[in-house]
């Protein structure tokens, strides 16, 4: 698997600031004066000081870039979580960029990507004044391809919104310095038209294509091979320690040092990436593939096309064969059945039929022999769901309204991370806000091998018990009783009239949003934002800009929100989010420790909640001037002997059961 890339890199600022602060380049073995120098960097007069209004020193932040220093100096793992507020990016940047050493730092999301290189590296970089080259690095699918816009444009596109857009994207290619399809805010990020006009691994040309010099992905490669520091993601970084292990190349330069940032997500992410997928979107677009490189490089060989169109029509089938509404579950609930495997059967002979005609014609184009690679390996793939699935992978896919997706994924990823990433001969840093359960650790070095690691705990520098209110409600009925989420909205109602709206509404599932949303709807008079209705950046842009407003979210608003003020002054979370009972990933794991005799509840179950619900909790205080009622609904918390592990999670603050000192709380605002 591999993932392309676009350049936006900067050039050096000048080095006196880092002169005048006593630090050179290189750490000169001096690593206790390099951690000195961090605290300094960091402290009261410090560059960052002087350059960032506002700036507050935090001691754990230059504890933990004390740390950082030392890991890199040594080139070790270090694995640290660091408390909301502590300014953990600053945190791993100064030591970062006055190492010497060339650094890779890797993010969760895009959108962290883009606050980091844009605004955050920046800042950091022209404090210290230190002459370090950067570069911002994403997947492939996140850059213009000149190619496929030039022949989306000569083919013209179906539905007038799609014409729309593509010639908005014309526009912008003409003007476009990185080819970042971000830069594109006209255009939503889901558009149809952007499959059109931006390539795969597997429909790119390479060297072939009469636009190589100019591709954004070629440029990306040699400005990331020529920068000092270079900001990815989780799944880039991890495509490109395949490709070195491989030894066809590399897209990433060797780098002395990498930083994991929300690092909570890392063993989500790889136990997608070493395992594989076939979806209905893959298909359908290998069948367009195939279509249009027929079109362009064998015109009277139209048995491609006719393959092509029985490789679409297998995918339909096999969704329609897979039932009606969302689903995610073991493929071995479905395998059996009848018209799965008729479809499953007619699914591989249409893409062995579509292998066959392109075989015949693949010396015609470099088209051709692309859509024939891409073909022969979703065949492949998808001969893995013929049989059982091992012991140490599972078989699972998902539905969604129109597509489905077949996954295999390993369910240990400790030995396969620890041989792609964890030898790589480099400092390797773990750090996120959620990444042990009390003090310990154990959970997530276990999930990636890291047994050699050092670990450190920075607490939060926010004074919790008087910036935040801890509310209980006393509610009856058991989280998995008819009726829950309905007593959950009677407890809620109370505290958003207390808290003036102002509010989110952390769900488990979206059947509980929704039905929650049904019953708010008719009860409250503010503004009811809900996830589902508008893509989740409007939405959170909406919630800022709308005064009293309540927003309900899932899982994508429990982590990487940021909304600092009086805007956000109250969380209600209607559930402990342990991971659904039916989810395959879940029963597999579960199944698994079982049979190796380990209690699965307290090594996995648990553990895996509790950090979760780290996640949730930090949305409510962002900054030191914040204040606001976290509202925790589920009563195991206080009936269920491992709640006293989750309140034992949470940042110290004062406990109530009663909605008087939640409407006192918000007296004194």
């Amino acid at each position: 698997m591999e993932s392309g890339t676009t350049p936006a890199r900067d050039k050096p600022e000048p080095r006196a600031g880092a002169q005048r602060a006593g630090v050179r380049r290189g750490l000169g073995g001096a690593t206790a004066r390099m951690t000195a120098s961090c605290a300094e960097l960091l402290g009261e007069h410090g560059p960052l000081a002087a350059a960032i209004p506002g700036f507050s020193v935090r001691a754990g932040q230059q504890e933990m870039a004390g740390s950082v220093a030392e890991a890199i100096a040594r080139r070790s793992a270090l694995v640290c979580e660091a408390g909301t507020g502590v300014g953990k990016t600053f945190a791993y940047l100064v030591p970062a960029l006055l190492s010497g050493q060339r650094v890779i730092v890797s993010t969760g999301t895009r959108t962290l990507q883009d606050q980091l290189f844009h605004r955050d590296l920046p800042v950091v970089r022209r404090a210290l004044q230190v002459p370090v080259t950067v570069a911002l690095l994403k997947g492939r699918a996140n850059y213009l391809c000149i190619h496929r816009l030039q022949r989306a444009l000569a083919e013209g596109s179906p539905g007038r919104t799609t014409q729309a857009a593509l010639l908005k994207v014309q526009a912008w290619a003409a003007r476009t310095r990185s080819g970042d399809v971000a830069e594109v805010d006209e255009v939503p990020e889901d558009a149809p038209v952007w499959p059109l006009v931006t390539s795969t691994a597997e429909n790119c040309l390479g060297g072939e294509c009469r636009h190589f010099q100019e591709c954004w992905v070629v440029r990306a490669r040699r400005e990331a091979q020529a920068a000092e520091v270079v900001v990815v993601n989780h799944h880039l970084y991890l495509a490109d320690a395949a490709l070195k292990e491989t030894g066809f190349g590399d897209v990433l330069p060797g780098a002395d040092a990498v930083i994991f940032d929300e690092a909570h997500q890392l063993p989500e992410t790889a136990a997608q990436f070493f395992g594989s997928a076939v979806s209905s979107r893959q298909l359908v677009d290998l069948a367009r593939d195939a279509v249009q490189a027929q079109l362009g490089e064998a015109g009277d060989a139209t048995a491609i096309r006719e393959a092509a169109h029985r490789v679409e029509k297998g995918a339909r089938d096999l969704r329609l064969a897979l039932g009606q509404g969302e689903t995610r579950t073991e493929w071995s609930t479905v395998r059996g059945r009848q018209a799965v495997g008729e479809a499953m059967v007619a699914l591989a002979a249409s893409l062995r039929g579509l292998q066959g005609q392109l075989e015949a014609m693949a010396e015609r184009g470099p088209m051709l022999a692309n859509t024939l690679k891409h073909c022969t390996q979703l065949s492949g793939e998808l001969r893995q769901f013929d049989g059982e699935a091992g012991e140490e992978t599972v078989h699972w896919f998902e539905t969604s309204t129109r597509g489905f997706t077949l996954h295999a994924t390993p369910l240990d990823i400790a030995s396969l991370f620890q041989q792609r990433v964890g030898a790589q001969p480099c400092a390797q840093i773990y750090t996120s806000a959620t990444l042990a359960v009390r003090e310990d650790f154990s959970y997530f070095t276990r999930q990636l091998g890291l047994l050699n690691a050092g670990t450190r705990r920075v607490e939060s520098p926010f004074d919790y018990a008087r910036q935040a209110l801890l509310y209980l409600p006393a509610i009856a009925l058991d989280p998995r009783q008819h009726g829950y989420t309905a007593a959950v909205v009677e407890a809620a109602l109370p505290v958003l009239q207390a808290s003036r709206g102002r509010a989110f509404l952390l769900f488990t599932s979206h059947r509980a949003l929704r039905a929650a949303h049904e019953l708010l709807r008719a009860r409250v008079d503010f503004p009811l934002f809900a996830q589902g209705e508008m893509p989740r950046a409007e939405l959170l842009e909406r919630f800022r800009a709308t005064p009293n407003s309540v927003l309900l979210g899932t899982a994508s608003f429990w982590e990487g929100v940021d909304v600092r003020g009086e805007a956000l002054s109250c969380v209600v979370i209607d559930k402990l989010p342990f991971a659904a009972p039916e989810d395959p990933m879940t029963q597999a794991r579960i199944r698994a420790l079982t049979h190796r005799g380990v209690n699965a509840f307290r090594d996995y179950q648990l553990p895996e909640a509790v950090i979760a619900l780290k996640q949730g909790v930090g949305r409510l205080i962002r900054d030191v001037h914040d204040r606001g009622v976290l509202c925790l609904c589920d009563p195991r918390l206080r009936s269920r002997p491992y709640g006293k592990v989750f309140l034992a999670a949470l940042p110290a603050m004062r406990r109530t059961q009663r909605i008087e000192d939640v409407r006192e709380f918000f007296r004194q605002s």
